[in-house]
């Protein structure tokens, strides 16, 4: 069985594409990387949040995950619901819910550790919960209940969630 030892991209890999990137290639512990591009959540039709200075967390073997600024979000829409997890990196999060609903469709980090300050109330959303965009491309979630990355065009795996990847 392969494991992973973070000095080289795994021979199962895809490799990745001009304009793309392999997430076997991000790091660990994650990074964060600004984003410039149009990042936008919808409920339906309705906008939910639209930015282009959007937070991307890389993590090696996960597909991005984009967090949003407080200032670009429609927090009239949304309410906080009940429950916390913990990230071995980035702390305690907690979730919030479509108001009328318990179901939660974004997380975020009030008091995030040091290496992950600059994501304080920011938001992310779940992709298949809510629609999420990147540059006008509709976004797939990652595989897994549990997971929040987007997977677009631009990043290569496999990923994270898929079958077979509990080791990981």
């Amino acid at each position: 069985m392969w494991q992973y030892t973070g000095d080289k991209r795994p021979p199962f890999a895809t490799t990745p594409g001009p304009d793309q990137e392999s997430v076997w290639d991000y790091p660990r512990p994650p990074a964060l990387a600004p984003c410039e591009l149009l990042v936008e959540v919808k409920h339906g039709t309705s906008l939910l949040a639209s930015t282009q200075g959007a937070l991307r967390v890389l993590e090696t073997a996960s597909p991005p995950t984009f967090y949003l600024p407080p200032d670009c979000i429609d927090w009239a829409r949304l309410s906080a619901v009940s429950g916390s997890s913990f990230c071995e990196w980035k702390g305690t999060a907690r979730y919030w819910s479509l108001r009328g609903s318990q179901q939660p469709v974004a997380w975020g980090y009030d008091h995030p550790s040091k290496p992950f300050a600059d994501i304080a109330g920011y938001l992310s959303f779940f992709p298949a919960r809510v629609g999420c965009f990147v540059a006008g491309e509709r976004v797939q979630p990652q595989p897994g209940p549990f997971y929040g990355g987007w997977i677009t065009r631009s990043v290569t795996g496999p990923f994270k969630g898929e079958p077979g990847t509990g080791h990981w």
